[in-house]
């Protein structure tokens, strides 16, 4: 098979962990201290995109179990697994620069803040961990959701108790399942669980804030974007959370509730980056996309498209691209429209589902870098290139959308 030229990218790195802070103070703490790197790496990318040329760049193994979450942070990459293990990769070469968190539960969402790493377990536990470089052991962990002053402030009143299951009570602070999703915006962390419940989190202190009652199921996926949160449930729904007032304190209310297709499972959501379209996949392998207004008090259903074969379980945005990854272990690349998604794409080459997506910030080549993680235990890197004219390229399908096959090799 002939391959198109190739052209050499390099790529400088950033630095360390400091790409997400959620204050604009700096910190004579040493650990706070970011260190940048001023190393160069290249990558090999095809001058002439077709059909075939398409590649994996790297292929990153190491995990002890399916890799479950993956979070890219300025010159870091971070994967996670329910081998109970966190590896960062360093970029741009990629290689292991450290590993840690074993013997702390299966990990099920992972993300960054400043120089601060939150992780959530099966153990419905949310650990935070600090990057220190005065230390051997690289990240340290140096708290556990809720905290201990949280808990003790809390637990010798009986009002602060819910009910969890039959004969079964814990404090309104507390996950009583597995944490299966995390995100951040404007200084909270939301947490999303298996218990049915949304939790609201103040970074600045660590802080439960917040415990609603969201679900009727077990909550799979949550986005925050513009200060409105988006969750996605077992329960076939997404439902859109925003503040009732401008306070800092204000509470969280239901702005709308978005609803799938009958007895289907929601398992991942994304939100546009202007926030008004909402892309839900589902365990029937559909992606469907919901308009809303400006101030999100209506929503129009806009796209429903057969994505994959089997369950979706994961999804990212990437400017105008949209990438979903299915338990059928392929990814498929869509182009967003007015009022649809044309599929442009399809990712093969892992061998097991694909669980987590990730998609680079940074333009590479005329394209960018997408991460994905599987339960074959491998991440993957692919450069996916920015489509412009996809009626006269590529294949079609049975489907009459245009189509290109992304390989491995």
């Amino acid at each position: 098979m002939n391959h198109p030229p190739y052209s050499s990218i390099e790529l400088p790195s950033t630095p360390l962990l400091s790409a997400a802070t959620t204050t604009g103070s700096s910190s004579s703490d040493p650990d706070e201290s970011p260190v940048t790197s001023n190393r160069f790496f290249h990558y090999n990318i095809p001058k002439t995109p077709s059909c075939s040329s398409y590649r994996s760049l790297s292929v990153l193994t190491g995990h002890d179990g399916s890799v479950s979450c993956l979070a890219i942070c300025g010159e870091f990459v971070l994967s996670a697994s329910h081998g109970k293990d966190i590896i960062v990769w360093q970029q741009p070469d990629l290689r292991q620069f450290t590993k840690f968190g074993q013997g702390d539960g299966s990990v099920k969402a992972v993300v960054t803040v400043g120089n601060k790493v939150f992780t959530a377990h099966q153990d419905s536990r949310i650990r935070v961990w600090k990057v220190s470089r005065s230390s051997e052991n690289i990240f340290k962990l140096v708290n556990t959701l809720p905290t201990t002053k949280d808990y003790l402030g809390k637990f010798m009143k009986q009002s602060n108790y819910v009910q969890t299951r039959r004969h079964h009570k814990r404090l309104w602070i507390e996950h009583a399942d597995s944490i299966s999703c995390l995100s951040v915006s404007n200084g909270l962390i939301y947490s999303g669980s298996w218990d049915k419940t949304l939790k609201v989190w103040r970074i600045s202190d660590l802080k439960c804030l917040e415990s609603i009652k969201a679900h009727d199921d077990a909550i799979n996926s949550l986005i925050a974007s513009n200060g409105i949160v988006y969750s996605a449930s077992a329960d076939g729904k997404i439902k859109v959370w925003g503040r009732s007032g401008n306070e800092p304190e204000s509470s969280h209310s239901l702005k709308g509730i978005l609803e799938g297709h009958k007895d289907v499972s929601m398992n991942s959501v994304v939100v546009s980056d202007d926030g008004s379209v909402v892309y839900g996949g589902g365990s029937d392998g559909y992606v469907m996309g919901w308009l809303g207004s400006k101030d999100l008090d209506s929503w129009k259903f806009v796209c429903e498209v057969k994505a994959h074969k089997m369950a979706i379980l994961c999804m990212c945005i990437r400017g105008e691209i949209l990438c979903s990854g299915s338990t059928d272990q392929s990814i498929c690349i869509w182009k967003r429209e007015v009022n649809g998604l044309t599929k442009i794409g399809v990712v093969k080459g892992h061998g097991g589902p694909v669980k987590c997506l990730q998609a680079s910030p940074n333009s590479v080549g005329g394209g960018f870098l997408l991460y994905s993680g599987s339960l074959d235990k491998s991440i993957r890197v692919w450069w996916v290139p920015h489509y412009y004219d996809e009626a006269n390229t590529g294949d079609s399908d049975h489907e009459g959308q245009s189509t290109r096959m992304i390989k491995s090799v």
